[in-house]
């Protein structure tokens, strides 16, 4: 078996399992960016992804990450966030198959590693544009000195040229820095506005900002062996963030954009 096809089964086992847990606990999922795309074009994983993204709205980010913990008990997944790994720099979490070992391209740190599905939140955010810049501008601030601070300096930040500056957040514990991250996000939660956003999206700003519908009105599509959750307006979310979505890329960018090395049960998958 291939690495991209023995990584696609386990990336499959772990979604399954969180689906459970989510159906079982009445815990709204739905798949986000290359997965929703994977599972509209290719009913599955795009060929050449190597990676699942689930997208919750906040208060059901929370009751997973609350009731995960116990629920993995005595099972090979790790839920991985940046309190249960104090060496994880991420502002989302991961499922990690712990019978698997990854070495990733361009993420070289302290982190717990193994094959994962990522769980992103999806915060409130207010309408007027400027204070959406200066929110997000304070939040990819702290996202920076996480990364600093926790070693992963492979990955491209705003502060990477210069780590060592003498300000107060230099001296700021990780876990400070990261509550002050944390609140950043969830800023706006108990007000009543109707659009929400990945903060750690990788798309541009607006891609990944859905309004009350599309992130409540979700529907069954298949993926893969499996049925999981959608946004029912999956074409305009999948418009916004990549045009003309049905038509594949060029063969250049036909490639995996993460794993390096995949070790499964101590054996090395080329």
């Amino acid at each position: 078996m291939s690495q991209i096809s023995e990584l696609h089964r386990i990336e499959l086992n772990t979604l399954k399992k969180v689906a459970e847990i989510c159906d079982t606990n009445h815990i709204k999922y739905f798949l986000i960016g290359g997965s929703l795309l994977g599972a509209i074009r290719h009913d599955g994983f795009i060929p050449w992804d190597d990676d699942v993204d689930i997208g919750m709205r906040r208060d059901d980010y929370d009751r997973f990450a609350s009731l995960t913990p116990a629920l993995l008990q005595n099972t090979h997944y790790f839920m991985q966030t940046a309190d249960t790994d104090p060496n994880f720099a991420f502002s989302y979490m991961k499922i990690l198959d712990t019978d698997t070992y990854i070495k990733e391209r361009n993420n070289v740190n302290d982190a717990r590693k193994g094959v994962f599905v990522d769980i992103f939140p999806f915060d409130k955010v207010p309408r007027q544009p400027e204070i959406r810049r200066a929110v997000y501008s304070r939040f990819r601030y702290f996202d920076a000195r996480i990364l600093i601070r926790l070693g992963y300096n492979i990955i491209k930040t705003p502060f990477r040229k210069d780590p060592e500056t003498n300000d107060l957040d230099h001296y700021m514990s990780v876990a400070k820095l990261k509550e002050k991250r944390e609140n950043i996000m969830r800023l706006y939660n108990k007000e009543p506005f109707h659009h929400y956003k990945n903060y750690a999206s990788q798309y541009a700003y607006d891609k990944e900002v859905l309004n009350q519908a599309e992130i409540s009105e979700l529907v069954t599509h298949q993926f893969e062996n499996i049925q999981v959750k959608i946004p029912e307006a999956y074409d305009r979310i999948l418009k916004r963030m990549y045009d003309d979505y049905m038509t594949l890329p060029p063969d250049r960018d036909q490639k995996e954009k993460h794993v390096d090395t995949l070790i499964v049960n101590g054996k090395n998958i080329e």
